[in-house]
């Protein structure tokens, strides 16, 4: 179903519950694995998705068709992410050492994780770069999103990005070949 049809269906009264029931089915794969990969923990990955699509619902009359709806949802993800992680961080006064090494250690330990050891060893590569340079690598090499289209979700200029991609890239290789 086209992103038209389903705004289309949540925008009108009779249909808005069922318009919002499909909108979740089309996106909540997508947005939890977005968000998996940069809260690491399945629950908390469950929890931040939950918030984001809580959001989504309370402000889906407010979105205005500027952007695609994808970017505008993955925009409310990443942003609920980020604030997830921030408050992670202050609630348990770490270092952003201590939250690395705390989800590096849940890498280990989850039984959600799969893959070989390079998988493995890239993820804990992932957790040692700032988050917003893991939210840039992981649209750009997971999600093949284009700059324009990560630009709209972060609300950051292109060449910017693309520093900030290239410096992940150089940050990863460096730990990968460590």
């Amino acid at each position: 179903m086209e992103d038209k049809e389903l705004l289309e269906k949540i925008r009108n009264a009779d249909t808005r519950n069922y318009g919002f029931n499909l909108l979740v089915r089309v996106y909540q794969q997508r947005v939890y694995w977005h968000i998996r990969k940069m809260v690491i923990d399945h629950d908390d990955a469950d929890d931040v998705t939950q918030e984001v699509f809580i959001k989504i619902h309370k402000n889906i009359d407010n979105f205005r068709e500027d952007s695609q709806l994808y970017t505008w949802i993955y925009r409310i993800a990443t942003n609920e992410c980020l604030s997830f992680l921030q408050r992670k961080k202050r609630r348990f006064f770490l270092p952003i050492a201590d939250v690395s090494k705390e989800l590096s250690a849940k890498l280990d330990s989850s039984s959600h994780v799969s893959g070989d050891e390079i998988q493995l060893k890239l993820q804990k590569a992932l957790l040692k770069l700032p988050d917003k340079q893991r939210v840039v690598f992981n649209l750009k090499y997971f999600e093949d999103m284009s700059y324009e289209e990560i630009a709209a979700i972060t609300n950051t200029s292109v060449g910017a990005l693309k520093a900030s991609y290239h410096h992940a890239v150089k940050k990863i290789e460096d730990f990968l070949s460590a």
